[in-house]
């Protein structure tokens, strides 16, 4: 089955970095684009950067534009959030998501907590 796995969260000060890392499996990972959301305490869930099957076209929300890459290795079916700059606002748990066929999955989450 669909199978999405996070990881790489933690706690960090800020303008410090981390790298989040989503591994896929049970689906052809190179047909389809995959997604990072977040969710921070008492918000709503919201994207924070997508990536093509192929890679080649990435978008990010304007609040982590300039500081989050997002990046895809098909050979290793995995697909990273690197995150530069990193604010207080930033804290959240992070998740990625696909959508194959009309049905959307999501992996557990990862927590990335910002504080000095």
């Amino acid at each position: 089955q669909v199978q999405l796995v996070e990881s790489g969260g933690g706690l960090v000060q800020p303008g410090g970095s981390l790298r989040l890392s989503c591994a896929a499996s049970g689906f052809t990972f190179t047909n389809y684009a995959v997604s990072w959301y977040r969710q921070a305490p008492g918000k709503e869930r919201e994207l924070v950067a997508v990536i093509t099957s192929a890679g080649g076209s990435t978008n990010y929300a304007d609040s982590v534009k300039g500081r989050f890459t997002i990046s895809r290795d098909n050979a290793k079916n995995t697909v990273y959030l690197q995150m530069n700059s990193l604010k207080f606002e930033d804290t959240a748990v992070y998740y990625c998501r696909t959508q194959i066929y009309g049905n959307v999955y999501w992996g557990q989450g990862t927590q990335v907590t910002v504080s000095s």
